[in-house]
């Protein structure tokens, strides 16, 4: 039985650093990707992450308040 991969939910509104992000993670986990802290909120709801990782700088919902409504929830 093959055991599940582990899932990462990578909050960033900059392509690029996507990018390298997924690059570097993609082939071991399983990832989840958001533009915005409100989409980051949704998916984490849909389908928690083991693991978060998130911008601090971002437009609209900065990354300390994306952190205090996922910590909220």
């Amino acid at each position: 039985m093959k055991s599940r991969r582990a899932r990462i939910l990578v909050i960033d509104d900059t392509p690029a650093n996507l990018l390298t992000l997924g690059a570097a993670l993609d082939a071991d986990f399983d990832l989840q990707i958001a533009t915005s802290g409100s989409t980051a909120l949704a998916l984490a709801l849909q389908s928690p992450p083991d693991l978060i990782l998130l911008d601090v700088m971002m437009p609209d919902m900065d990354g300390y308040e994306t952190c205090r409504r996922l910590k909220a929830r």
